[in-house]
């Protein structure tokens, strides 16, 4: 067993999968490289347990699986923990450890990972044949995004706000977007102050 260091370090594939039987807490695998993966907030939390309250009846109904964080997808040599995952591969169904046929992933973000959910596990997920939709959530706002694979293998990016209700195309799932932020309490985005002065010396 490897020791949790401060900084990434590095295993194969299957030296990470039988290292982290032996962890209580999650890790991530990129690149050879053993990543840590830090708590979310409260805002968070409550979104993923709103979302897969919402899909479970759905996701049941059509024979598929639908987990929440603690659940890794394989992608090629690297290991993901999405905050929720739904595959519906006969494939998946026989699963123990790892789904690698995922149908819908979604990420709810944070300030530590939005840059990583909109980056490398954006390419990551998109490269992943059976997916069909890669949903990201904000937890400042009420704002969700999806993308969508078109019939022609082709993405299509689009935005619900408030008001709007959020469509899941390839589980025939619908729910208005005020549903999902009912009573959560949004992380608070924190601004710098205007500095009036500071902007005329930049000019």
């Amino acid at each position: 067993m490897v020791a949790l260091q401060d900084k990434p370090f590095r295993l194969t594939p299957q030296q990470f999968l039988e290292w982290e039987k032996t962890q209580e807490n999650r890790h991530e695998y990129v690149n050879g490289y053993v990543i840590a993966m830090a708590g979310g907030t409260i805002a968070h939390n409550d979104i993923s347990l709103t979302l897969y309250r919402l899909l479970y009846p759905q996701v049941r109904a059509s024979r598929c699986r639908i987990n929440v964080a603690d659940v890794k997808v394989q992608i090629r040599r690297r290991y993901r923990y999405p905050d929720l995952v739904i595959t519906c591969d006969d494939r998946d169904k026989v699963a123990t450890q790892l789904f690698q046929y995922p149908k819908v992933i979604i990420e709810v973000l944070s300030p530590s990972t939005e840059s990583t959910d909109r980056g490398k596990k954006l390419r990551e997920y998109l490269s992943i044949d059976t997916l069909q939709e890669y949903v990201l959530v904000s937890s400042n706002e009420s704002l969700i995004e999806v993308c969508r694979r078109n019939s022609d293998g082709t993405w299509q990016y689009i935005i619900y706000e408030s008001g709007n209700e959020l469509r899941l195309e390839s589980l025939e799932f619908t729910c208005a977007i005020d549903e999902i932020y009912e009573s959560i309490v949004l992380d608070e985005i924190v601004e710098e102050p205007f500095d009036a002065e500071e902007q005329e010396a930049e000019e």
